[in-house]
């Protein structure tokens, strides 16, 4: 059956794609098979000038694919052109962390006496897995789509990538493509560097066919429970990266909310609310004191919800699990209504604001899954321990955010607390946004992510490495990397060479 791909604001047809065939699949990943060898022997400097043709290919499409994207996903022009930008940047940056090395932990030890005898020559340094499964994410059609973070780091690390295309912008997923087949043409490629596949069976396949070697996911719990059962059932189990679920846990401290009611108030609604609510990093559960200072600060964001108009959802399954949600959230003991945005429009698929409320007693996991889209739940509490055993229904999340002021008491125990359930944590500002950069972290513990490492910032690269070490090699079948005096960073005998 053919794959459309619909305006949500109007439900008009706007795309289509043919399922890929399971001959066709497995074309596709043996033609990646092949290409793996030469990518990685073309090295470092090949993949950075990939990845900058790949990022100068997207730039020259910038009208076309924001003007695709907006009719495919009704997400703001600004939201898309900001969303390319990014992609455009990470593009880059990961070409800037190829060249650096530093990524590789090249490690040599020389041959020497040990206390255990005497030792061999071992030189060891991370080296591509092999051909990686991406699957593209329906709220960032862009950086977590066909030509973002997942496939730039796994191309950066010297591995060729075949994306399963998200049903939601089937054409925007085409034309990004496009854009990357473009790019391995500009710097002669080897054929099967980069692949695509649209449909749910063809993306099963992937994940089950010998040839792919691991999987990046960004999505629901679950399709991601889905996948990791297909990767439990092949012969040859991989490595499964998965951001699957979050609801982001905020506190506001009793000082923080007589201190700036207004602006947490303000920031608070606008990361709600930001991409209608379609973001993983959207604070869904939101502490906040019991007393006048709570009720400002509540008050002044009920006032913002009730202003806001209804936003286009994604697709009309997300639209459908919103209205679901949002009405168990309802149902709820315990729970009431503060402040509802502008009814959603009969037509397309949208979502409604809503800003809800319960006492911490109340608060249950019931009242703890993830929402996706413009909702929040305010947990009002008193005091510490009715605060910690609020937190204990929580499910762990990429991120919790703390808003405290200066006379605040000891954060200790408070960033106690939130740290075990977090992969990132925000002080006085608020959790969307997630920088491309050096030191991001974006991942948490289960459900959050099934994994340790990171789908943004320099080391998500490490997802789609293996340690290799080799004993009493000649320098003539060493990788350049762990040569003598190579270039880049290395631990030598024990001692940090940059």
């Amino acid at each position: 059956m053919t794959i459309t791909s619909t305006d949500p604001r109007t439900g008009d047809t706007v795309a289509a794609a043919e399922p890929t065939s399971l001959e066709d699949v497995q074309r596709i990943t043996a033609a990646a098979a092949a290409a793996a060898p030469e990518l990685d022997r073309r090295g470092r400097e090949f993949r950075a000038r990939l990845l900058r043709a790949v990022a100068a290919r997207l730039e020259a499409r910038r009208d076309a694919v924001v003007a695709l994207g907006r009719r495919e996903t009704g997400l703001p022009e600004a939201r898309l052109n900001g969303e390319l930008t990014r992609t455009v940047y990470q593009a880059e940056f990961f070409a800037q962390v190829a060249e650096d090395g530093g990524y590789l932990e090249a490690t040599i030890d020389h041959a020497a006496d040990t206390p255990m005898g005497p030792g061999p020559d071992l030189r060891r340094m991370l080296v591509p897995l092999g051909p990686v499964a991406v699957f593209g994410a329906s709220n960032f059609p862009l950086a977590f789509s066909v030509p973002g973070g997942d496939t730039v780091s796994a191309l950066a690390a010297g591995n060729p990538v075949i994306v399963k295309a998200h049903d939601s912008h089937v054409g925007l997923s085409q034309l990004a493509y496009e854009a990357l087949v473009e790019a391995c043409a500009d710097v002669d490629a080897p054929q099967g560097t980069v692949g695509i596949v649209f449909g749910t069976e063809a993306g099963a396949a992937l994940v089950a066919d010998s040839a792919v070697k691991a999987v990046g996911f960004t999505g629901s719990l679950t399709g991601g429970k889905a996948l990791l059962d297909i990767i439990n059932g092949r012969p040859e189990p991989i490595p499964f990266y998965g951001e699957l679920s979050s609801v982001n846990p905020l506190i506001v401290t009793a000082a923080a909310a007589a201190e700036r009611p207004e602006a947490i108030a303000s920031g608070l609604v606008a990361s709600v609310t930001g991409s209608g609510g379609q973001l993983c990093t959207k604070p869904g559960i939101v502490f906040v004191p019991s007393g006048s200072e709570g009720d400002a600060l509540l008050g002044e964001a009920a006032s913002l919800i009730a202003e806001t108009a209804a936003f286009p959802l994604l697709n009309a399954r997300i639209a459908d699990s919103y209205r679901d949600i949002t009405a168990a959230y309802t149902a709820a003991p315990g729970v009431k209504a503060l402040a509802a945005g502008a009814e959603a429009p009969q037509e397309g698929h949208f979502g409604s604001p809503r800003l809800l409320e319960v006492d911490a007693a109340d608060f249950t996991p019931a009242v703890a899954e993830e929402c996706f889209g413009p909702t929040a739940v305010a947990v009002r509490y008193s005091g510490e321990a009715e605060l910690r055993d609020a937190f204990a229904a929580l499910p762990a999340s990429l991120t919790a955010t703390l808003h405290t002021a200066a006379d605040d008491p000891d954060l200790a125990p408070l960033v106690a607390l939130v740290q075990p359930l977090a992969g990132r944590l925000v002080f006085d500002q608020f959790p969307t946004g997630v920088l491309v950069s050096w030191a991001q972290h974006h991942g948490g513990p289960w459900p959050s992510t099934n994994t340790l490492h990171t789908s943004v910032g320099a080391t998500a690269i490490r997802r789609f490495l293996r340690p290799m070490t080799w004993q009493n090699a000649p320098a003539s079948v060493l990788p350049p990397e762990v040569r003598d005096d190579a270039g880049v960073p290395q631990r030598v005998d024990g001692r940090l060479r940059l």
